[in-house]
């Protein structure tokens, strides 16, 4: 074996892992990239990428399907799912090639093989020939990365039971699905299918879908699945399944049962931590298996951070790029703020899409203020009219004020055509901790989405102009 020291040695390619490697590099540290299947992560081949790759196809179909409201007469469309996927896998190729070449162009060494972390900062690395090398850093950077959790009387078969990366690659589309998990992922994965023809129902523990969301905007997203035929059973717990010819039966605790082609388990992810060999080590788990970090992503052994989906912070991609930032910024002695984690934005793709950040109501009361609410829905908007997409609502949480104004914003929450790329400046307003009375002077684009959180905005201050 042959030992290599480098500034910066992270084990893992993922959003987090390739991010703190091109920051590093670009702050002319060396850097050691260890990645054991593909640069880009789950994010790139088996979640964010391919999933919104999907949804997009399946948002087209919807797209033709309505073509005769515009004057455009066709026959209805049909599916060709296996050329649906290799789109996807195109992108996902495309993508692939752009972040390796990018890797590639800057001064980082790149390992193919599994990375386990020692003591004193080494790092052995097992390659894809069987042999081993040893690399020693001043710096550790622990970027492994997540997989899907598995249910209990749920096992993963990839036929009839199926997590995430077996919806991703299914070669046909099942004629009805039960989607364990009513959170963003079984949210996305139910506004797919349906659209593409598929008979869904959700089945989530919690009294709503996407409990982390406002709960007015968790209403409107299950009123609309609704209206689309998709079943929503919250409060219920699914309890084993029967296989039978065909599919499977459902048992939930209730004592009902549902009968589907295919049963979708989509509980979260767990930290992929398992080759990592932490228990050699004297870096900190807690109880759910997450490596426990400071505010700048610090473990407890000095030199090593961790950050992305090993840390019990959000698990979105461009969470893991803030957290990679953050930790080359301390390492590199920059001063730099920690993330606040309550106000990064939220994007969920299903139909209606979902978007928010800050305070939901709920939230901003239990923390003790006394708050204003504004709401604006889509079916007033021009553009909403234009696009045929009147579906949806912008929802404002402000502090309101002893003399009964409103004062900061605290929560943009959103569900409509496009939300996703409407959040942004609702985004900045809260995490600048601009007063309504100020933001309220942005003049919003017409005809825009956008207009909607600028009218939100006026009548919090006092002045609105269509309300």
């Amino acid at each position: 074996m042959t030992s290599n020291h480098f500034d910066l040695v992270i084990i893992g390619g993922g959003p987090s892992g390739y991010a703190a490697a091109l920051t590093a590099a670009a702050a002319d540290r060396s850097v050691a990239l260890i990645e054991r299947d593909h640069l880009g992560g789950t994010c790139l081949h088996r979640g964010c990428i391919p999933a919104k790759e999907l949804l997009e196809t399946a948002s087209v179909h919807r797209t033709v399907s309505q073509a005769g409201e515009f004057g455009i007469i066709t026959t209805a469309p049909t599916v060709d799912f296996s050329a649906a996927q290799d789109r996807k896998q195109a992108v996902v190729d495309r993508l692939f090639k752009g972040v390796t070449n990018l890797v590639g162009s800057k001064d980082i060494d790149l390992f193919a093989g599994t990375g386990r972390i020692g003591n004193d900062r080494k790092v052995t690395v097992q390659l894809e020939d069987g042999t081993e090398q040893v690399l020693s850093g001043d710096f550790i950077v622990l970027a492994a990365g997540s997989q899907a959790k598995n249910l209990p009387d749920f096992e993963i078969d990839g036929t009839t039971i199926l997590s995430s990366d077996e919806v991703l690659k299914m070669a046909t589309l099942p004629t009805s699905a039960a989607i364990i998990g009513g959170g963003a992922i079984g949210c996305e994965f139910a506004s797919m299918l349906a659209d593409l023809g598929t008979e869904i129902t959700i089945l989530e523990t919690e009294g709503r879908l996407i409990p982390g969301a406002d709960a007015d905007i968790a209403k409107a997203l299950e009123r609309s699945f609704k209206k689309r035929g998709i079943k929503s059973r919250t409060g219920v717990m699914a309890h084993g399944h029967t296989p039978q010819p065909g599919g499977t039966v459902v048992h939930l605790n209730d004592g009902t049962e549902i009968e589907v082609e295919k049963v979708i388990v989509s509980v979260g992810r767990r930290p992929y931590t398992d080759h990592l060999e932490l228990s050699k080590t004297s870096i900190e788990l807690d109880e759910d298996g997450f490596v426990k970090v400071d505010e700048f992503c610090r473990t407890n052994v000095d030199g090593v951070y961790a950050v992305g989906d090993l840390i019990a912070t959000p698990q979105l991609a461009h969470v893991g790029f803030a957290e990679a930032m953050l930790v080359v910024s301390d390492i590199v002695g920059e001063q730099r703020s920690p993330i606040n984690y309550s106000r990064v934005p939220w994007a969920i793709y299903c139909h209606p899409e979902v978007a928010y950040a800050g305070l939901t109501e709920q939230e901003a009361e239990e923390a003790g203020y006394e708050v204003a609410i504004s709401q604006h829905r889509f079916v007033g908007n021009a553009r909403a009219l234009i696009h045929n997409e009147t579906e949806g609502m912008v929802k404002l949480v402000a502090e309101r004020r002893s003399d009964g104004t409103a004062g900061k914003l605290l929560g943009v929450h959103l569900i409509g055509s496009w939300a996703t790329e409407q959040l942004s400046q609702g985004y900045l307003a809260i995490n600048w901790g601009i007063d309504i009375d100020q933001i309220a002077e942005f003049i919003q684009p017409h005809p825009t989405l956008s207009e909607l959180f600028g009218e939100a905005v006026l009548e919090l201050a006092g002045r609105t102009l269509h309300g």
